[in-house]
């Protein structure tokens, strides 16, 4: 009696610990996902000042032609493309999900693992697989590109 209390408490802590896992590692993917997105409308609006600082600086305040400033325009165009992206992928991706007939994510993969094609394993590797910067690897690439064509 006293060894299944063990398991039991062994399982719970597994799956405690897996379960605080899970939350830490979609907390570092939604902080990555968003700092990248941030980073990547900074850059963009950085690039249009760059190109056309008149203009750019023309497009922050409205006027009578332009009742709304460009970078209202493109934070609200932002938006609503997030807003597709995530319900066309989520709906896309729950369809697939209720498609399958799986109940949860193990029995998700097991299906979709035995629905796809497998991958080969590449063991030994059959090329280079560590250089010594990009120059070498440049050159293995055309290296090979010139075997292939032979």
């Amino acid at each position: 009696m006293a060894a299944e209390n063990v398991t039991i408490s062994d399982n719970k802590k597994i799956s405690d610990e897996d379960r605080q896992f899970k939350v830490k590692a979609a907390i570092f993917l939604s902080g990555v996902s968003g700092i990248s997105a941030i980073i990547g409308f900074g850059a963009t609006l950085a690039s249009a000042k760059r190109q056309d600082p008149k203009h750019f600086g023309i497009g922050m305040t409205p006027t009578r032609e332009l009742s709304e400033t460009g970078a209202s325009l493109a934070l609200r165009a932002l938006g609503w493309g997030t807003l597709y992206a995530f319900a066309g992928c989520g709906v896309l991706f729950y369809g697939i999900w209720k498609l399958s007939g799986a109940k949860n994510l193990q029995e998700f993969r097991y299906k979709m693992g035995s629905a796809l094609p497998v991958i080969p394993r590449n063991n030994p590797p059959q090329g280079r697989t560590e250089f010594s910067g990009l120059n070498d690897l440049l050159d293995y690439l055309q290296h090979q590109k010139g075997v292939k064509d032979k």
